[in-house]
């Protein structure tokens, strides 16, 4: 049970990571968007962008790994990983929802590239409103995994 506790601790450590990462990521766009004539800013939001972006992808990594380990380690080392998930389905609804994260997530390093490349990005206001979507996402994500409902 030590071993359980230990990598399910290292896993929420990394999604914590992960998620401040996609959480800020959004915020540089939308500065990036109100910093349009200040070269200077652009080129430091730009940098800050793609350093979040590249921790973000490998912290995501390491909490997938940990993860898959919770879920399926117990093939693998059941004398030190127990099956706590079973034939419950609230699992397959959180991995769905972290997929979702995911695509997000690459999709704001896209937006970013194409700034980076000279590419316009949504607006300012556009860009806010679609700031609010993984906290929403995370809600749900929390939710599934504290009050497993199915």
């Amino acid at each position: 049970m030590m071993t359980y506790l230990l990598i399910k601790s290292l896993h929420l450590l990394f999604v914590m990571a992960w998620m401040a990462t996609v959480l800020y990521l959004p915020r540089i766009l939308v500065n990036l968007t109100e910093t349009t004539h200040e070269p200077a800013v652009q080129t430091r939001l730009q940098l800050m962008g793609r350093r979040l972006y590249s921790f973000g992808h490998m912290v995501f990594g390491i909490a997938f790994v940990f993860g898959v380990l919770l879920w399926q380690g117990w093939r693998v080392f059941p004398a030190a990983l127990p099956n706590m998930v079973g034939p419950m389905h609230w699992m397959d609804a959180k991995l769905t929802l972290v997929a979702l994260l995911l695509v997000y997530f690459t999709w704001c390093g896209r937006l970013l590239k194409r700034n980076i490349a000279g590419g316009a990005l949504p607006s300012s206001r556009a860009l806010r409103w679609i700031n609010e979507i993984p906290t929403v996402l995370l809600l749900a994500v929390i939710y599934l995994v504290i009050a497993k409902p199915f």
